[in-house]
């Protein structure tokens, strides 16, 4: 990656407004740049129009993305709470190779202590996945699913090159089905995580503007 201006910004992305509320309450400051906290809207359709229309502002230009937020867990063994780092994020338009993987992994276990980090493909969805489908999508090689992070990585991309991630927090898997997200008792857990993540987001950004060698 080449040279980052020192005051490369960072988008996060991401749908609903208790996500946007969780966020926006745990930032206590720290980035490396100026940080902008988009909410979407949900859908993959809504994500797309919503990220593009934001990094057609100069003042995002070369902006790193960032797409979180909430996920169902597709393996056995995951729960309400764990943390999903995206290596790629795929849907039916494309896969888009995340950045700084590692870093974000390191980083996300000093901020959520106790907390399972998962790492593999994230894989979209222009709906809410239940049963047979979660198996379906596994067998694919994704380890979880949510219906913006694709969207919103292959808009960054195709508006320019920035360099994105996607980070999500479990808040249904296969033993723990949700039926509505505001009323089940793990998306109490998992918006607790989402409130935790910011410090590890500005640790991923300040590596963005190291030089490369």
């Amino acid at each position: 990656m080449s040279n980052q201006p020192a005051t490369t910004p960072l988008l996060i992305a991401c749908a609903l407004g208790i996500e946007h509320l969780a966020l926006r309450t745990g930032d206590r400051g720290g980035a490396g740049g100026p940080v902008t906290l988009l909410r979407t809207g949900m859908g993959p359709k809504a994500a797309e129009r919503s990220v593009t229309r934001r990094l057609a502002d100069p003042a995002l230009a070369g902006a790193a993305v960032l797409a979180t937020g909430f996920c169902a867990g597709l393996a056995p063994g995951m729960h309400p709470g764990d943390l999903v780092v995206a290596e790629e994020t795929r849907d039916p338009d494309g896969t888009v190779p995340c950045v700084e993987t590692d870093l974000l992994v390191k980083e996300l276990v000093r901020a959520v202590p106790g907390r399972t980090v998962h790492t593999g493909p994230l894989t979209g969805s222009d709906h809410v996945v239940r049963g047979h489908e979660r198996s379906d999508l596994l067998a694919t090689g994704a380890i979880a699913v949510d219906m913006e992070s694709a969207a919103t990585l292959l808009s960054a991309v195709r508006a320019g090159g920035h360099p994105v991630a996607a980070v999500r927090v479990v808040v249904d898997a296969p033993q723990y089905e949700l039926v509505r997200i505001g009323t089940v008792r793990g998306g109490i857990s998992a918006f607790r995580v989402l409130r935790s993540v910011l410090p590890a987001f500005h640790e991923w950004h300040r590596s963005l503007l190291l030089p490369r060698r």
